[in-house]
């Protein structure tokens, strides 16, 4: 372990002993952005090449839950989720809800996200996204999906609502968890599981490597957000899919163990939370993308980091 990490330095994709047996699941990328229209099929490539069994590519409003749907349908091992992200609940209604309803009846669609409250940004005003995030629980305890759910500095507020609405009969995701360690008690109460991003290898003894180090293993899952929150060494540039390795190395390195066990554990953590047994082979097969698929949603990529 100790001398991989001396190497974490070079290219992810130079290195070919990351392969893991179970494959690597990326649980949350938005790959319907505009940043990978030029190279989107190559940077799947990628991911295929060092044995990812499957990458999960996030709506956040019409138009990109759309295309999530389009994508997965386009790449086996490619899948969906779908969803009015808070920044979008200014122009919430009740015909969008229906047209997210509509979406996942796609048999690639996994879950209802991403969801929530953003009070950073506060795009939309705390009332509307509070009502908008309750339509979207109600519409998940429906339809009988998980929630991958946005939280950024409303922690309160997102497990009052979560409570409220009963959302712990279907669980999910806390989606770039940046809670501390009593915050994710209280998410596992609620059956969520904690997606961890590459924030985890910027700073050493952080609040995030604490809920890490003490969370109980099965509770933990490993996402990019990309293209943002790429990990160290490569902070501020694009992110992708395969860069998740960097975080897993941190997270195995903080948890103790081997790579490979850490692998086959997220595999099975993330099969559990999307309810979905993905092809674990590690086979590296051509992408089938359109590396022309171009994104129509003309809306700022920095409305949505997190």
């Amino acid at each position: 372990m100790i001398s991989f990490l001396k190497n974490l330095t070079m290219d992810i994709t130079e290195k070919k002993d990351l392969k893991a047996r179970w494959g690597w699941i990326d649980s949350h990328a938005h790959l319907d952005m505009k940043d990978f229209d030029p190279d989107r099929g190559e940077v799947l490539q990628r991911a295929w090449d060092q044995g990812f069994a499957a990458v999960i590519t996030i709506g956040i409003d019409l138009e990109s839950s759309r295309q999530a749907v389009a994508l997965a349908g386009a790449e086996a091992r490619v899948w969906a989720t779908v969803g009015l992200h808070p920044h979008e609940a200014g122009g919430f209604d009740s015909r969008q809800v229906s047209e997210i309803k509509s979406l996942i009846a796609n048999e690639k669609v996994l879950a209802v996200g991403e969801v929530g409250l953003d009070f950073f940004r506060n795009y939309a005003p705390p009332a509307r996204q509070k009502e908008c995030f309750r339509a979207m629980i109600a519409l998940a305890r429906e339809v009988s999906r998980p929630l991958v759910v946005h939280d950024r500095e409303a922690h309160e507020d997102v497990l009052n609502i979560l409570k409220e609405e009963k959302a712990e009969e279907v669980g999910g995701i806390f989606h770039c968890f940046s809670g501390d360690w009593p915050m994710a008690r209280r998410c596992l109460d609620l059956h969520f599981l904690l997606s961890v991003t590459g924030a985890l290898t910027y700073k050493k003894g952080s609040i995030l490597e604490e809920v890490v180090r003490r969370a109980p293993l099965e509770s933990l899952l490993l996402e990019t957000d990309a293209p943002f929150l790429t990990p160290h060494p490569f902070r501020g540039k694009r992110n992708e899919p395969v860069q998740l390795l960097h975080t897993a190395a941190r997270m195995a390195e903080i948890r103790r163990m081997g790579l490979e066990e850490l692998g086959r554990v997220i595999y099975e953590n993330t099969c559990r939370a999307f309810r979905k047994k993905f092809k674990s082979e590690i086979r590296s097969t051509k992408s089938e993308t359109n590396t022309n698929f171009q994104n129509s949603n003309d809306q700022n990529r920095n409305r949505f980091e997190f």
